[in-house]
């Protein structure tokens, strides 16, 4: 099972507005320390059908914003997304279409593709999530080691990343049951599920369910 952590191994498609970074990214935590100026540059842009509602805050096409969420800038808004009460977008947030941002969730400084559920309880700070991921309700993304120092990826090899905070690398269809907590810089490849309250750490393979820490299944194939 090949613990794949390369961009181009993880995402299969983006939108428009998002695929420079994602092709000048080689490994996906390389965007994180970007982000921000990218986002800025883009609403300094604009984005066909898309409407500046406030001051660094550009967001699509039918989207719905409840009442009591709050969005910091820089963020961008993909379209047909909701953003549900209480939820807290603190700046450098940036989402594909028809995402939901759950309540009482908190996000910062990271990228959401399209069809990304984040319903309930969540915190997802210096990550990348990939199409239809999904987290579970209370799913931590622990962005910062308890030393303090640079996160280093632990796949088939050691990937120094020189980058203090990095939360959870999530590929497309990356499933995790509710209560776990994603350690910094965990790499969770394509259509693999977790179950819940796992603590995850190093990378995970694609189509795999991981059943704990140290118990890794390749999912079985339904017949055709």
């Amino acid at each position: 099972m090949n613990k794949l952590v390369k961009t181009k191994e993880l995402y299969d498609s983006q939108p428009d507005y998002l695929v420079d970074l994602f092709d000048e990214s080689e490994y996906p935590w390389e965007m994180l320390p970007k982000l921000k100026s990218y986002i800025w540059n883009l609403i300094e842009q604009g984005i066909p059908g898309y409407t500046l509602i406030e001051e660094g805050i550009l967001v699509g096409e039918n989207v719905k914003i409840y009442p009591t969420a709050t969005i910091e800038a820089p963020a961008i808004i993909g379209s047909g997304t909701e953003v549900r009460p209480g939820a807290f977008i603190r700046g450098s947030v940036i989402t594909g279409e028809n995402c939901v941002i759950g309540n009482s969730s908190e996000l910062k400084n990271c990228v959401l593709l399209n069809k990304v559920q984040i319903p309930h309880y969540n915190y997802i700070g210096d990550s990348i999530l990939g199409n239809k991921a999904h987290t579970g309700a209370g799913t931590i993304c622990s962005n910062l080691k308890s030393d303090g120092k640079a996160v280093v990826v632990h796949g088939d090899e050691e990937y120094p990343t020189g980058i203090r905070k990095i939360g959870g690398i999530l590929a497309d269809g990356a499933d995790v049951g509710c209560g776990s907590v994603i350690n910094p810089g965990t790499v969770i490849g394509k259509n693999t599920s977790v179950y819940p309250l796992t603590a995850l750490r190093g990378v995970y393979p694609a189509n795999c369910i991981v059943k704990d820490t140290k118990t890794v299944v390749e999912r079985v194939k339904e017949e055709e």
